[in-house]
C-alpha cells in the first residue's frame, strides 16, 4: 500500500486534518515536515508563541498535542498506524512513521468526520440535560490517551466560576497580557456575546458587541495530566482533543475557561499534588446554537518544507 506521504495530495490531506485543532487563542503554534517521505515531525513555531500569557509554553504544547491526534486520525484513514514518539524538546515535540495496518474501525472514522465539524462556541447552550452516556464516553477519550476528564458537580462549578470570575478580572488589568490579547484577537463573529450577569461563563476576547443570558447551570469539566512537565502537556492536547472530537460527534458544543490557568501559569505557581492530577484544561460543555469555523491558517504555512 502506498503511504500517504508518497504524493503531495496525500500530505495535503493529513495537514489539513492536523490544522483544523483548537489552539490558545488561535494561533495555532504548530509546523509539519516531511523526511524522506517516510515520516513527520511536529514542531512548535516560536513566532505564534504567547510569551505573557503561556511563559512556560503549557498551551503551545496543548494545542500542538491536540493537532497531533487530528494528524494520527488522518493517517490512520489511509489504512496506517501511526507510530508516534514524544520528544518535546527545543524545536521538535514529536515524530509520526507510518505503518501499514487493517482499515480503520468505525469509530476512528466518527471521530475523522468530527474534526472539520468540532468548533469553539462561545455562544450560550441550552438547558437541556448532557445524557450520561456521552459524558462516560468523554471520560473513555481523555483516559484513552492517559489524561483524565474530572466532571465538576454544582458546588464545583459555583467554585470554579468564582475563580474564574477573579482570574478574568485581574488579568483585564495587566496591560502587557491584553496587548497580547489584541494582537492574537479572533474575529467578532467567532468572539461571541459578552454575559448580562455574573460570574462569567466564557472568556473575555476583546470588545464584543452584543450581550446574552447564558444557561443558569454550566457543565464544566476540568482535563488533568498526571505530571505537569512537556510531555504530559502533549498528551494532555490529545486527550483534549479526543474528547472534543467525542462531544462534537455526539452533537455537544464545547468551549474554555482557562483564564484561572493562564493567571497560574502567568504568576509562575505550581498547583499542588492531587489524587486527580494537575488542571490542564477547563471546558464548558452543553448543547449550543450552530456557530462558523474560526479562521485557520493556509497549508502552505503548514509545512516547512520536505526532507529528501
Amino acid at each position: 500500500m502506498i503511504t500517504p506521504l508518497a504524493t503531495d495530495l496525500g500530505t495535503r490531506r493529513l495537514l489539513i486534518a492536523a490544522g483544523e485543532a483548537p489552539s490558545v487563542q488561535n494561533t495555532q503554534p504548530w509546523r509539519f515536515r516531511v523526511v524522506r517521505r517516510e515520516y513527520v515531525e511536529l514542531s512548535a513555531d516560536p513566532d505564534r508563541r504567547l510569551t505573557v500569557g503561556d511563559p512556560r509554553a503549557r498551551s503551545l504544547h496543548v494545542s500542538c498535542g491536540a493537532a497531533l491526534l487530528n494528524l494520527r486520525l488522518a493517517v490512520r484513514q489511509t489504512g496506517h498506524h501511526p507510530l508516534v514518539w514524544l520528544m518535546p524538546e527545543p524545536g521538535l515535540l514529536a515524530a509520526v512513521r507510518l505503518k501499514e495496518t487493517e482499515a480503520p474501525l468505525p469509530a476512528e472514522r466518527r471521530l475523522y468526520a468530527a474534526i472539520p465539524a468540532r468548533r469553539t462556541n462561545r455562544e450560550p447552550y441550552d438547558d437541556r440535560a448532557v445524557p450520561a452516556g456521552i459524558i462516560g464516553d468523554m471520560k473513555i477519550a481523555a483516559s484513552r490517551e492517559g489524561a483524565c476528564l474530572v466532571v465538576l458537580d454544582r458546588t464545583g462549578v459555583h467554585e470554579l466560576l468564582e475563580y474564574v470570575a477573579i482570574a478574568e478580572d485581574e488579568l483585564g488589568r495587566d496591560g502587557d497580557y491584553q496587548a497580547e490579547l489584541t494582537r492574537w484577537a479572533v474575529p467578532d463573529y467567532v468572539r461571541g456575546p459578552g454575559p448580562d450577569g455574573d460570574p462569567p461563563v466564557t472568556r473575555n476576547l476583546g470588545r464584543r458587541y452584543r450581550s446574552a443570558t447564558f444557561e443558569a447551570r454550566p457543565r464544566i469539566a476540568v482535563l488533568t495530566t498526571p505530571g505537569d512537565g512537556p510531555v504530559d502537556w502533549l498528551r494532555a492536547g490529545q486527550a483534549l482533543e479526543r474528547v472534543l472530537l467525542v462531544a462534537t460527534a455526539a452533537g455537544l458544543s464545547t468551549s474554555f475557561l482557562n483564564q484561572p490557568l493562564d493567571l497560574r501559569d502567568m504568576r509562575g505557581h505550581t498547583d499542588p499534588r492531587h489524587r486527580r492530577g494537575h488542571p490542564q484544561m477547563i471546558i464548558r460543555f452543553g448543547f449550543g446554537p450552530p456557530v462558523p469555523r474560526a479562521p485557520r491558517r493556509p497549508v502552505t504555512e503548514l509545512e516547512i518544507h520536505h526532507v529528501r
